[in-house]
């Protein structure tokens, strides 16, 4: 039990670095130790009641910050389960209604799992070569992938209706999961694009330094050579809260803290594979 708590500081970049500014707030509260055993222990006055206040108003912000910015991830998961939920109703309406012709049912199965991944790229502004050259084969080089993709499936849904394979009222069906793409990723963008406001971030980060700055000074005169462990262990835990919310608010990145936009992509891809593949046996 004691190596899986000691564990996740050698193997998690975020618990690293909140650990090394912990150790570097550890290192500030030797000032006011040495002080406290020196001639000059009566210059440090600093009343504990402001310290207590200050830990209740502090609190209360953490709460909101980390509440909000997980709050935002979660959100996004659920933009992304719904992603996947679309992709398998797509392809299952696809194979069933039979309103396309076996190369247009090949190229639909490529646009659909082709969505997720230029999503995926959209959001990070970031592609592999190899991933960036497979997308732009299907739909050239537009600004924006996932909207140009949604687009082409919605050509060749109508080029069906105009030709007489599907009806009205599957249009209507095949129509309602396209919407859903777009939505997806509009909230998708509305994440990214929107972040927790600059000045209330700026301002529990204020927060968070002066705690930490009082925090050695208040302690000192109670817990003398401890305020050194009791100060590292409490800055661990703010500074902590503070950096874990900073990543999770952005959650489609690389971190470890974000979604797992590959395996999502992946699932998609078997499962819509797996989809037209039935489909093209059984018939």
């Amino acid at each position: 039990m004691f190596l899986g708590l000691i564990r996740p500081l050698a193997t998690s970049k975020t618990l690293t670095y909140v650990a090394g500014l912990a150790l570097l707030v550890g290192a500030y509260s030797l000032l006011p130790i040495w002080l406290e055993y020196s001639v000059f222990h009566d210059v440090n006055d600093t009343p504990s009641q402001f310290h207590g206040v200050l830990s209740l108003v502090l609190g209360l912000l953490l709460v909101f910050r980390t509440n909000t910015a997980y709050s935002r991830w979660w959100e996004a998961r659920i933009l992304w389960g719904s992603l996947v939920n679309a992709c398998r109703n797509l392809g299952l309406k696809l194979t069933s209604i039979d309103g396309l012709s076996p190369e247009s049912a090949t190229r639909a199965m490529d646009l659909i799992v082709a969505f997720p991944v230029a999503l995926r790229c959209h959001l990070r502004s970031d592609c592999d070569d190899e991933t960036r050259d497979r997308l732009q084969s299907l739909v050239g080089k537009p600004n924006h992938i996932p909207q140009a993709i949604a687009a082409e499936l919605y050509a060749m849904v109508w080029d069906a209706k105009r030709s007489g394979r599907i009806d009205g009222d599957e249009l209507r069906v095949l129509d309602s999961e396209l919407l859903r793409l777009m939505d997806i990723c509009g909230g998708c963008e509305r994440i990214l694009k929107t972040r927790i406001v600059k000045s209330y971030r700026i301002f529990a980060r204020q927060c968070v330094g002066i705690f930490l700055g009082s925090l050695p000074w208040a302690l000192v005169h109670d817990f003398k050579i401890w305020t050194l462990p009791f100060t590292i262990i409490t800055a661990y835990f703010m500074l902590g809260l503070e950096t874990v919310a900073e990543h999770v608010e952005t959650p489609f990145g690389y971190d470890e803290d974000d979604l797992d936009l590959e395996s999502l992509c992946g699932t998609i891809d078997a499962t819509v594979r797996e989809t037209f593949d039935r489909h093209a046996l059984a018939t």
